[in-house]
């Protein structure tokens, strides 16, 4: 699956949102924090995730990975960019 695949999947943004702080929620925290997301839903981003070397399972919770990390500090440009910017209003 290549990476900009499994970014568009829905939840994915938000789990790796979610895990930016480098605490380690375990699935049920993430759960909390995702709000919304079904276990089943969650399960699969995490397996795929972690495939892809972004998310980790230390047996205690759920961590970015060095490429995750890595991923992250490229996101944040993005979120920088994104607080300064307004849509066009309709006319």
């Amino acid at each position: 699956m290549a990476l900009l695949d499994l970014l568009g999947r829905r939840w994915a943004l938000r789990v790796l949102w979610e895990l930016r702080d480098g605490s380690s929620p375990t699935f049920r925290q993430l759960q909390q924090r995702c709000g919304g997301v079904s276990s089943s839903v969650l399960a699969d981003r995490l397996r795929e995730l972690g495939q892809a070397d972004l998310v980790e399972n230390t047996g205690e919770g759920y961590l970015l990975t060095e490429q995750g990390r890595s991923l992250r500090e490229s996101l944040s440009q993005l979120d920088d960019w994104a607080a300064g910017w307004q849509p066009k209003e309709a006319d």
